[in-house]
């Protein structure tokens, strides 16, 4: 049975985090509310919470209706599913050949791997787009995604947990004859499932949240993704439009917390599997 001292401990524990918590989270709760304002009611009263009406969309019909928002959303999601499905695809066949294939020079490999994360993404921007016009992708969706279509994170996470994959099954899928190729797409893939799942969400954010590279190659509003479509759309005359910037922001975090409440539980398992920090 719990003692009295005990059940107070825990009790205060769980008190302290749900302040925290609630902390935390009144920055997202003003966004939301002033959402539904009006630039006349921000400035007004740019300390107030709740807005005179939870019913006026007016900021985001005119986001979507004279602002492009519906374009750059469109982009947004093609960059980073693309992102998504390369870095989840090559990062896993990396990963398997890197854990559970011998071969010479594995070690060097995994540590260049390990040095190329700690390269700051800034560095390596004059490179790319030199690269990415000699090869006529400038002001294109794929000069966009290709600087990331393969993450060095991606390939550690996946590497780090096939490790745990016991070598047995795979030994047992060549006996009888199967090629690598069948063991890693019948055997090796759907035992890392929270790996996946990790690695979707991690490169879904980095290339959702891509500000400067898209700026950089983006030359139209064509090409823009949401981060930069977000800073054009909120410009106004003469000063920022405050309730299309706090509109476009929920916008912009609705799509990565619907993944991350899906891919939760696995995303826990993978960093816990994984040991990063």
């Amino acid at each position: 049975m719990m003692s009295e001292g005990t059940s107070r401990g825990t009790v205060a524990l769980y008190a302290t985090l749900t302040l925290v918590a609630g902390l935390m989270l009144l920055p997202f709760a003003w966004v939301f509310f002033g959402a539904f304002k009006s630039q006349a009611e921000i400035l007004a009263a740019p300390g107030a919470w709740l807005p005179r009406s939870f019913t006026d969309f007016s900021n985001f019909v005119e986001l979507f209706a004279r602002r492009q928002f519906g374009t750059y959303l469109g982009n947004s999601l093609v960059v980073s599913g693309l992102t998504v499905v390369s870095n989840v695809f090559f990062s896993s066949l990396a990963g398997y050949a890197l854990a559970k294939i011998p071969f010479r020079g594995s070690r060097f490999v995994f540590g260049c791997i390990i040095a190329a994360m700690m390269i700051p993404y800034i560095a390596l921007f004059v490179p790319s787009f030199f690269i990415i016009v000699q090869m006529g992708l400038l002001n294109t969706l794929t000069g966009i995604f290709l600087p990331i279509a393969v993450m060095p994170i991606g390939v550690f996470i996946m590497r780090q947990f096939a490790l745990s994959v016991p070598n047995e099954l795979l030994e047992a899928a060549r006996l009888d004859g199967a090629g690598e190729f069948r063991i890693f797409f019948s055997i090796f893939l759907p035992l890392v499932g929270p790996a996946i799942a990790t690695v979707a969400i991690i490169t879904f954010l980095n290339s959702w949240n891509y500000f400067l590279w898209p700026l950089i190659v983006a030359q139209n509003q064509d090409t823009f993704t949401l981060p930069v479509g977000l800073a054009v759309a909120s410009q106004g005359a003469k000063s920022t439009e405050y309730g299309l910037l706090l509109s476009g922001a929920i916008i912009v975090l609705l799509p990565v917390l619907i993944l991350f409440v899906f891919l939760q539980r696995y995303f826990v398992r993978g960093i816990a599997a994984t040991g990063l920090k």
